[in-house]
């Protein structure tokens, strides 16, 4: 066997229990300390700490990020025993406990020393790839004694197990009414400066156009959710409130959106969508629908099952 463990790298999010970067009399809250933990302390970022955190509280103050990747990851451990490969199946987070540091540690110490890992985001940008596979180096250089080898899955954007899985969900969500309504795919913005200099539009793009294939689509636009506000910089467009809007002055009386950048229903599909989104469609008076993400759909998980066993065993 090439490897003897796995393990799914992702972004995390505030679950109950501080972050320990204050005692229990000061803390700010869970969702504080997380999206402090990802833009910084310095005073210029303590209003859109706020505004963000906000977000997280409006829905109960935690995130079920992390509880969804723990079921994905056990659903594949569960493939994968299927397949006759026993591999364990762990999940580490970049900002959150159980840190990828800490789960890399637990890793090293039970004795694994060659690790597959997956990136739990299925399309590359400097922000979802990059700096997680840095993350992860981190961690393994901070283990003691013989360190871990890590190699990682190809992305898989268009594989028809990820498009497969998409294309369902989005036929549950929206039954009858898909053949007339407009098709929207979202993915979380990034700066324009970090899409020029990488594949995430393109391969966003190709996700988008493969889905809507598989549902006999023939038109369908692209959106983006969760830039910055009132950023210096640009960020990919446009966002999907102004695509909601646009289809409003063309008569369109029904939208399907379906979050293609995200592999689980966390606090940006919840809040930005569910919420921000599905005001901006009620104001226009159009009847919005959230498809679901794939999350631990079996085409999905099969799917990183395949993969896994494919490049695993020694040819």
């Amino acid at each position: 066997m090439r490897y003897d463990s796995i393990l799914l790298v992702a972004f995390g999010g505030p679950t109950p229990g501080c972050c320990e970067k204050y005692n229990s009399d000061t803390c700010p809250g869970e969702a504080y300390c997380f999206v402090e933990g990802i833009v910084g302390t310095a005073e210029s970022q303590i209003a859109r700490i706020k505004d963000i955190s906000a977000h997280y509280i409006k829905l109960g103050g935690f995130s079920p990020f992390n509880e969804l990747t723990f079921k994905q990851a056990d659903a594949l451990e569960n493939a994968l025993q299927a397949r006759n490969l026993p591999l364990p199946v762990y999940a580490g987070f970049r900002h959150w406990t159980p840190y990828l540091s800490e789960v890399i540690a637990e890793m090293a110490q039970r004795g694994h020393r060659k690790i597959l890992g997956i990136i739990m985001a299925p399309h590359q940008s400097k922000v979802s790839w990059e700096w997680y596979q840095l993350t992860v180096k981190k961690g393994i250089e901070a283990v003691e004694g013989e360190k871990p080898t890590i190699d990682y899955l190809d992305p898989w954007y268009t594989h028809e197990g990820y498009v497969g899985a998409i294309a369902e969900v989005i036929k549950a969500a929206c039954g009858d009414k898909l053949e007339r309504a407009d098709l929207v795919f979202t993915a979380h913005a990034i700066p324009q400066s970090a899409a020029n200099s990488s594949p995430y539009t393109q391969q966003f793009r190709k996700t988008g156009k493969a889905v809507a294939e598989k549902i006999g689509k023939a038109r369908f636009g692209l959106a983006y959710q969760s830039a910055v506000k009132n950023s210096p910089i640009p960020w990919t467009e446009p966002d999907i409130n102004d695509w909601i809007r646009d289809r409003k002055a063309e008569g369109v009386d029904t939208i399907v959106a379906s979050p293609i950048g995200f592999l689980c229903d966390h606090v940006e599909v919840l809040y930005d969508l569910d919420i921000e989104a599905a005001e901006t469609a009620e104001v226009c008076n159009i009847d919005f629908i959230r498809a679901g993400t794939v999350g631990d759909h079996p085409k999905f998980i099969n799917m990183l099952a395949d993969f896994v066993c494919e490049k695993s065993v020694n040819r």
